[in-house]
């Protein structure tokens, strides 16, 4: 089982999770899109053990602490294979159009739909789940789906950004809800959802 606290890191809110193994004590951060004291103190106190950052896309707001905390704890940066490039382009991650410092990077480890690894005693999967952008993806454990910003409360990713595409986005919510069984969902911004109430209320989700 995996014990989760969200911080909301950026100027828009970006729900940056840090996972923690209870059986093992190893952790993660998911969408590290700023720096966070609080978070890195957290971490000091629980012994620092960082194994992962986990990224579920690569726009400015979900990256742009990722290689400094990564640096900092030693730990390894993840994401969806299609991601990587967004890490080294600052046209596709939006830092030039938004006139962001930013050194591009590449992950340590690239996943493939449906790919799995162990955080700690934890078995996490990753899902390809393109439409927002080409690159994003979900992770799930337990009964948590961390979906970055493909799917929010009542709404979804927006496609007007680049590599976005309005097909790809409705294949992937539909990915999702004919996932077997119930999950809390965590979106890249916003509250919290479970993927039941976006099954049935969500207005693009509950027509497919």
């Amino acid at each position: 089982m995996i014990k989760i606290q969200i911080y909301r890191v950026t100027p828009i809110a970006t729900n940056c999770c840090y996972l923690v193994d209870e059986a093992t004590g190893k952790s993660a951060v998911t969408d590290p899109g700023d720096k966070s004291l609080r978070l890195i103190k957290q971490i000091e106190n629980d012994g620092g053990k960082l194994e992962y950052v986990i990224l579920t896309h690569g726009h400015y707001d979900h990256i742009c602490y990722a290689k400094q905390l990564a640096d900092r704890f030693n730990a390894k940066i993840v994401t969806g294979r299609h991601n990587n490039v967004f890490l080294s382009d600052t046209h596709l991650n939006g830092t030039a159009e938004h006139g962001i410092p930013f050194e591009p990077f590449s992950a340590d480890i690239l996943f493939d739909d449906g790919d799995t690894f162990m955080l700690g005693d934890t078995e996490i999967k990753y899902l390809y789940t393109p439409g927002h952008t080409s690159g994003c993806g979900v992770y799930l454990f337990d009964d948590v789906m961390i979906c970055g910003d493909v799917l929010f409360r009542g709404s979804y990713g927006r496609t007007d950004l680049p590599s976005g595409n309005d097909e790809k986005m409705i294949s992937s919510l539909k990915k999702l809800k004919e996932l077997d069984g119930e999950y809390q969902v965590i979106p890249g911004h916003g509250p919290l959802t479970t993927l039941d109430h976006e099954r049935m209320y969500n207005p693009l989700m509950s027509r497919l």
